[in-house]
């Protein structure tokens, strides 16, 4: 039976050897109606104690976190001081700032190393530029075409060349994980123009042919995209209704 509360109220703490509260309570007095007196009901508080130590506890293993992650951070930098000549004596800004120009040192000759070799990059590219005069001939044109390798390719752009008056005079291709690199040195086979003329109708042309040969095998690969999705798509249906006509 819930007794009715009167406003008096009392509270009692105790605390430990060490001075930290060990427990806490509140009293209250209440008027018991059977036997019509005043009654103490105690009610206990939260220990103080225990909020203190989980706080020493989140504090400690902070410091430890940290310790660890100043640790690694350490062991980083020495391993810097190892790869850069002449780094022991120096402070971690004069090591990193070390560090960057080492890198960059290091970019530049693995790009001037790269220079002259045919490599296929990521990205696709069609390039078409004036050549210097080669053999006697000033009306060279050098194209560059880098893209997926596809097989074809080079015999289709020939054809495509030849019916442009346009013949292949030099040509170096690379391969690379399903990437190919083409660079040829294209010339005019046509006879009686100007170099000037040339070598204007030259550049134009060649650019054209490379980008509609790649047009031209872009648009079979999406066009077999689609039978294949659209053949996949029939024998989904052709399962589906067979099924519906068994369970029928």
């Amino acid at each position: 039976m819930e007794l009715p509360q009167l406003h008096s109220q009392t509270r009692c703490q105790g605390k430990t050897r060490n001075g930290s509260f060990s427990s806490s309570s509140s009293s209250s007095l209440v008027l018991d109606s059977e036997r019509g007196e005043l009654v103490e009901a105690t009610m206990n508080l939260p220990r103080k104690g225990v909020s203190a130590d989980r706080n020493v506890a989140a504090l400690k293993n902070h410091s430890e976190a940290e310790r660890r992650r100043r640790a690694r951070i350490n062991a980083h930098f020495d391993t810097l001081r190892d790869l850069v000549p002449g780094a022991n004596k120096m402070d971690k800004a004069s090591l990193l700032a070390e560090v960057i120009g080492h890198l960059r040192e290091l970019k530049k000759n693995a790009e001037e190393a790269c220079e002259g070799i045919l490599i296929p990059m990521d990205t696709d590219e069609v390039r078409v530029e004036k050549e210097d005069e080669m053999d006697g001939n000033p009306c060279l044109i050098r194209a560059t075409l880098c893209c997926d390798y596809k097989p074809g390719l080079l015999s289709d752009l020939r054809q495509a060349l030849d019916a442009r008056h346009l013949m292949i005079a030099k040509a170096e291709m690379a391969t690379w994980e399903g990437r190919m690199k083409n660079v040829f040195l294209v010339a005019s086979c046509k006879e009686g123009d100007s170099k000037d003329a040339a070598v204007r109708i030259s550049t134009s042309t060649v650019d054209q042919t490379l980008r509609s040969v790649l047009d031209k095998f872009s648009a079979s690969e999406e066009f077999s995209l689609r039978a294949t999705l659209s053949n996949k798509r029939r024998r989904v249906s052709l399962f589906n209704s067979s099924l519906s006509s068994s369970s029928a």
